[in-house]
Parts: C-alpha cells; structure tokens; sequence
C-alpha cells in the first residue's frame, strides 16, 4: 500500500525536482532529494525483509528535504516508519569520566599506554575526547597521537590476517570521520590510508563532502554492489547524511 501511494504521488507530481535518470549524476539543484532516491533504488533490489530493516534509516534524511513534493513521496513510502533515537553516548561519558578523574595529561598518558580505560576501544574514546580538549593546542595535539599510535598502512599478515585489520584502521575510520567533520583534506587522505576499506563507498560520499560534488556518486550508488547485503546501502546514507547534516565544507 504504501509503494502503491509512493507511485501515485510520483505520477500526479512528475519526476522529483532533481531527480536524475538511471545512470546519470545527481544535479546541485535539490541534489539530496536525488541521492535519496538513489539509495532507494539500491535498497529495492534487496529482498523485502532487509529493505524494511533500512526504512527507519531512510526516515531521519527523509525529514531534513526542504521540497515539498520529494517529502510528500516519502511520507508515503515510509508512512508510520520509526526513527531510531540514539542511546547514551558511552564513548564521550568514558572519556569525559577519564579526563575528569586522572586530568588531561594523564589521560594521554593512559592513552598512549593503552591502560584502562582505553584498553579497549582506545581509538573510539580517544575520538570522544577531541571536543573535551581543553584548547586547540592539545586538541591538535591527541589527533597527531592517534595518528602517531596508527602508525603506517602494512602489508603484512599475522597468522593470516592482516596487521590493518587491528586497531590502525580503527584509528583510521575514527580519525576520517574527524576530518570530514573538520573539513581538512589532506588529513582526511592521511586517515583514510589507514581505514580497512579506503577505496568504500562511505568514505568516498566524506571526501566529497570537502571536495563538492557528491551526486557524482549517486551512479555508483544506484548500482549496488552486486549482493543482498545491506552494507552497500547503509554506507550510502551515513556517507551522505554527513553531507545532508553539515553541508559541504567552505570553498
């Protein structure tokens, strides 16, 4: 019923303002309404279970398209579709606790060594501990000792599998993902070398949203990546709803 009213909708409205045809890029104009779609499009060709397993992550970028007719689309698609509501956030509550009870350079310290409570997670606490730092100075200071502590993509194998698929690429996604928010590209690039999996598609929709021009990817998107995973999907919505919540990075 509610892909039957989608349709209807799409009929009495024309294309979506932006929409793009099959294959083709994502236009500036109204170009988050086309990347939706997009996205959409790949997430059809998985079977109905999993589609439906996407629809409350569809929900919260649907919310933020500013036209009229690409909401009344959605609202049709997804109907009384939940929203998932975040949890506590356990990894700023554990530095925050860290930082309080042992004090700023301490904290380092432990972070270097890997001591409780960074013995586990440290490169997701350590992410957290970024916007507690108490100038730019040391903040600048724990990015350059996540890197530090990442140290340089290898090659090499430990009892078959590889030595990136540790804590490095850990560091790597957390200190990617800190970069796009900052909108520092060759540090990005740095990070990004360090990820399991730099050449994602996740990763590719962060760095356009400092570069311009993410509906270049909205073709790869639509294509799928040739599985009934919903990885390919899921990466495409947090890839881009970066884009969508903090817009694109200064020229």
């Amino acid at each position: 019923m509610i892909r039957a009213a989608a349709f209807a909708i799409l009929m009495a409205f024309g294309p979506l303002a932006g929409a793009s045809a099959q294959g083709a890029a994502c236009p500036a104009k109204n170009e988050a309404a086309c990347m939706l779609e997009a996205a959409w499009t790949a997430a059809e060709a998985l079977p109905e279970k999993k589609q439906a397993r996407l629809e409350p992550l569809f929900a919260p970028l649907a919310l933020k398209l500013t036209d009229p007719k690409a909401r009344a689309v959605w609202d049709a698609r997804l109907g009384e579709t939940g929203i998932d509501v975040a949890g506590a956030d356990y990894l700023r509550q554990t530095a925050e606790t860290a930082i309080r009870e042992y004090g700023w350079e301490t904290f380092l310290q432990r972070a270097r060594d890997g001591l409780a409570p960074l013995h586990m997670g440290r490169p997701e606490i350590m992410g957290a501990a970024i916007d507690l730092a108490p100038d730019t100075k040391q903040r600048a200071r724990l990015i350059e000792m996540m890197f530090s502590l990442a140290g340089t993509p290898d090659s090499r194998k430990i009892s078959g599998i590889s030595v990136n698929a540790f804590e490095r690429a850990d560091f790597g996604h957390v200190l990617a993902e800190r970069m796009m928010r900052d909108c520092r590209l060759a540090e990005f690039d740095r990070a990004l070398a360090l990820t399991a999996a730099p050449q994602s598609l996740r990763y590719a929709l962060w760095r356009a949203r400092i570069t311009g021009g993410a509906g270049a990817l909205a073709p790869d998107i639509r294509a799928g990546d040739g599985t009934d995973d919903t990885s390919h999907v899921r990466q495409a919505l947090e890839g881009y709803g970066a884009v969508m919540a903090l817009g694109y990075c200064p020229k």
